[in-house]
């Protein structure tokens, strides 16, 4: 039996074979329902586990990969997930719904692509806010007063809301003095009380009830509000000035007391950016900043709220007081465009200081350290901090010899506390404008990728201002990534130089610490150079003997490509050498016979004046893997009741492109088991070949790992796990449990008897109509989902008292390969879900059919009549022989309403441990009184009908 099945499936299914792909789901599922007939939607709770699993068919075993809503991997998805099987995502996030894509390819034909909607379901607490219209907005709620009471939940699905005054539910219309409403603009996402002209009996507790119906088991969420006579919006009051100016260090305490608000208000700190500094302290409406810092400074904000009306909010601003970068320029006499310093001429000094705040800011000079005051031959001014704050200018009309000297620009802030800057400027005959060159042999500079460079200019002049370096060829950053870099010596370091910093650089002087002149500016040229990029930088060659092998070395790109010279090597000995050609970028070695001795690792080295680039190519005659068969059953049975038998299958990898296998060595882990198994012929590709594995124990596991052999010695190894259940599938199922809970069309193999009276229908109670049936049938599948799929009976008309409806399992194989070897058959538990609600319900029966059986046996479980509106769990122990197939019947009553439902049917290996109570195990007699004897015979002419198929 077990041989012909295998030889069935072989010759049916192509070892070769393109991917296809289904997902399933194994976690906390809600509900899942069809969308396009197709795809399926995959509700979760949130907070819950999500795993999909993708199952997948094709040969070679197809690569998988998991991406979401068509794109790349979810940052959010664990790297282990995205290549498995089974996608993981533990307490799911709301934002983690989408659409998720399932791609298989193993390079045969297109990839296939399946993808489910993941749909997060979630309820958040419901929030009241309560309102006055506009025109009427007064501090506290009176007479005469419209109020509105607006309830707001974020939730999907859509939330559904009910309002309560005390226990009193309020519906629209039940009061005149209230009115229940949903603004247009809120696409029903809220639900607002009006209570119009407040009368006394409105000053109660309401409570908003938010729900989503129990969807994904969510509770509902509810809120209280409660609406007094005093019930009246925030109000607040700083107890600071506003700004506050303090020194660096100094501890800050900001207090924000309520002022009004029914309820008390709740108050909460905000700053400019949303975050508090990090050593910050809130106690009630106290905010302390220790030790505060420049970074710490900006507008700190008290909001109380209450959820009534509008938020109450007041600020103010923290100010750090500082000092900050001083910099200074010197402007030649403007008049007579002069870049020099002249006796007799105009001289102008100008220093500007970064201050916080700026109009504390103050300015003194001095020369040779003595205070200067203001004259008319030196002018000292500040200019306008509205226009130009922090900054004050000296100047020295007509220059005399007297006048040279060091003059110092002192900046302070008002009040001390600050630490004073003093900038010095020398003004003599030696103070000359700045010049700018490249020193020789600096430009161009040409370097080598990955080393340390440094561009140089050199500025003379006194005092010497800043450089500034630019990209003078393009629009492009710095490597600090800025589009300008200051040097104060004229030196450009960079460090790990790349190719991509080639080009020209701009370095020119800055107005600032030198002359406020036309800037002067030089150019350097950089020349990174870099060894050849070429490919493949590493590739195997499989090949036979005898046979020729052409590798090929490519050069991508290198500079400086002028001059490319290339090296083939075997180990380290040199096979070729030689310059490229100036119209190619590729070299070639070619080994026309390959021998024992022609195996072994080939570079070819590409070399310019940088280094050089290395093509490796590992030259071998091994044979490639060989690739375990998965698509198909692999058989399991029992030789003895603890041993089981394994059916190996694989097809070889490209078997043509070595020398003939000869053999396989097949080695066993466990029990140290090596054996050769002999291989007579050419293999050819896509050909499947198999070895029993026998002596296996139950229930172990073993690992098996297959090796090619050719002339050149062993080839490349392949492990594969075998377990006692094997890899079982719907449609062919074996030792462990076998589930179908109908959610497939296919319905697991399952098939309907051609020769009762109808037919079994597949359906949900989501879209099956009821019009007809009324008080029968289930609400739900046996998880109690509206969505989920069960098999049931419709007993209306034409259907009449005693037809009968059959389904037919797919065959189940028994263990043993001889049955009558064995004088204990093998047990197994048949367990399945049943609805029986109405009070025309029939029987529903379950038989065991066994291939080869010749004599019709009774049902092994039955039970008729109204069981209730409830699923109940069927289980019975069954004892086949040979191979089998599990039928469920149902019988229709004497009436209409009498529909039979069945799901979750299970099989599993061994006696039932936990049968449920033996009242609904077996029929009663009372049950058993709707059937007649009528039908008792015709139950049988129709078994032995399908015992005749069975023959045949």
């Amino acid at each position: 039996m077990i041989e012909l099945m295998t030889y069935f499936i072989v010759f049916f299914f192509s070892p070769a074979a393109p991917p296809t792909v289904r997902i399933i789901h194994s976690g906390h599922a809600c509900n899942v329902e069809e969308e396009r007939h197709t795809e399926r939607v995959y509700t979760i709770r949130e907070g819950e586990t999500l795993e999909l699993t993708c199952l997948v068919t094709g040969h070679p075993r197809p690569q998988i990969r998991w991406t979401k809503t068509a794109g790349s991997v979810s940052d959010r998805f664990q790297d282990s997930s995205v290549f498995n099987e089974t996608l993981h995502i533990a307490k799911i996030l709301r934002t983690q719904g989408g659409r998720y894509y399932c791609k298989a390819e193993n390079g045969l034909g297109s990839p296939a692509i399946k993808s489910i909607r993941v749909d997060v379901y979630y309820l958040d607490d419901p929030v009241v806010t309560v309102h006055q219209s506009i025109g009427e907005a007064k501090e506290q709620f009176y007479y005469e007063r419209t109020v509105f009471l607006r309830c707001v939940a974020n939730s999907n699905p859509p939330v559904r809301y009910s309002w309560h005054r005390g226990r009193e539910v309020l519906t629209q219309g039940s009061d005149k003095g209230v009115e229940i409403y949903e603004p247009f603009f809120t696409q029903g996402e809220t639900k607002i009380l009006k209570l119009k002209n407040l009368r006394p009996q409105d000053y109660a507790n309401y409570s908003c009830i938010a729900s989503v119906r129990n969807v994904c088991g969510i509770p509902d969420r509810s809120v209280i509000f409660r609406l007094t006579n005093k019930t009246a919006s925030p109000s607040i009051k700083l107890l600071v000035e506003d700004p506050i100016v303090v020194n660096p260090g100094q501890t800050v305490s900001l207090v924000c007391i309520t002022t009004g608000g029914e309820p008390p208000p709740i108050l909460t700190w905000l700053t400019s950016n949303d975050s508090l500094p990090q050593r910050s302290v809130v106690k009630g409406g106290t905010l302390t900043l220790p030790a505060i810092s420049s970074d710490e400074a900006g507008v700190y904000s008290c909001v109380a709220s209450n959820n009534v009306g509008n938020p109450a909010k007041k600020s103010t601003t923290i100010v750090v007081r500082a000092l900050k970068k001083g910099r200074f320029w010197i402007t030649p006499d403007p008049y007579h465009n002069d870049d020099n310093i002249q006796i007799g001429r105009e001289v102008k000094i100008s220093c500007q200081v970064e201050a916080t705040p700026p109009e504390e800011l103050t300015f003194s000079w001095l020369k040779n350290g003595r205070g200067l005051r203001s004259s008319e031959r030196m002018v000292i001014t500040q200019t306008d901090p509205d226009i130009s704050p922090g900054t004050t200018n000296l100047d020295i009309i007509d220059l005399k010899f007297t006048d040279f000297g060091t003059y110092t620009c002192v900046a302070a802030l008002k009040g001390g506390g600050i630490p004073e800057i003093s900038i010095d400027v020398n003004i003599s005959s030696t103070t000359v404008p700045p010049n700018l060159t490249v020193p020789r042999g600096k430009s161009p500079l040409v370097t080598r990728e990955g080393d340390t460079v440094e561009l140089e200019c050199l500025v003379s002049g006194k005092p010497k201002p800043i450089i500034l370096w630019s990209r003078a060829d393009k629009e492009a950053p710095m490597p600090d990534g800025s589009m300008q870099m200051e040097s104060y010596d004229g030196v450009l370091r960079i460090v790990n130089v790349s190719r991509e910093m080639t080009g020209s650089y701009r370095c020119q002087t800055s107005q600032y610490n030198g002359f406020n002149v036309k800037p002067r500016e030089a150019v350097v040229e950089l020349i990174v150079q870099y060894p050849p990029t070429v490919e493949p930088v590493q590739t195997e060659m499989r090949q036979g003997l005898g046979r020729p092998v052409v590798m090929t070395c490519r050069v991508l790109r290198a500079h400086p490509s002028r001059v490319l010279r290339y090296e083939w090597f075997l180990s380290n000995k040199l096979l070729h050498a030689g310059a490229f050609d100036a119209q190619r970028d590729e070299t070639e070695y070619t080994i026309h016979n390959l021998n024992r001795d022609g195996w072994g690792e080939y570079t070819c080295n590409v070399i310019n004046e940088a280094g050089a680039g290395k093509c490796t190519f590992h030259v071998t005659g091994k044979a490639y893997s060989p690739e375990f068969y998965y698509d198909t059953y692999s058989p399991l049975w029992q030789n003895r009741p603890r041993v089981y038998s394994f059916k190996l299958q694989w097809t070889q990898m490209n078997p043509n492109a070595v020398d003939r296998i000869v053999a396989y060595r097949l080695g066993i882990r466990q029990v140290r088991v090596i054996k050769a198994i002999p291989v007579d012929g050419n293999i050819n590709k896509g050909e499947l070949m198999t070895h029993n594995l026998t002596e296996l124990i139950k229930p172990e596991s073993y690992e098996v790992r297959l090796t090619p052999i050719t002339r050149f010695g062993e080839g490349d190894s392949t492990i594969r796990i075998v377990t006692y259940s094997g890899e079982c599938n719907v449609f062919s199922p074996c030792n462990f449990t076998f589930h179908c809970s109908f959610e497939e069309e296919p319905i697991c193999m399952f098939i309907q008897d051609k020769n009762d009276d109808f037919d079994w229908t597949r359906h949900s109670a989501a879209t099956r109509d009821t019009k007809y049936t009324p008080n029968t049938g289930p609400s739900g599948d046996r998880s109690g989902s509206k969505q989920g799929f069960y098999m049931y009976i419709e007993t209306s008309r034409p259907r009449k008292e005693g037809d009968q409806a059959r389904l037919i399992s797919p065959f189940f194989n028994v263990a043993p390969k001889n049955p009558y070897s064995i004088t204990n058959p093998p047990a197994y538990c048949l367990g399945f879900f049943y609805h029986m609600y109405g009070k025309h319900i029939g029987t529903l029966n379950a038989f065991l059919k066994q291939k080869g059986q010749t004599t019709s046996e009774g049902p092994v479980w039955s039970l008729g009549g109204n069981q209730g509106d409830r699923w109940k769990q069927a289980k019975v122990s069954i004892h086949p022989t040979s191979s089998f197939q599990i039928v469920l019947e149902g019988v229709r009553g004497p009436g209409i309403e009498g529909d039979i439902a069945i799901d979750d049917i299970t099989l599993e290996e061994g006696e039932c441990r936990d049968p449920p109570p033996s009242d609904i195990c077996m029929p009663s007699i009372s049950s058993l009184s709707l059937v007649t004897t009528r039908h008792l015979e015709k139950k049988k002419k129709r078994m032995e009908k399908i015992e005749e198929q069975g023959k045949k």
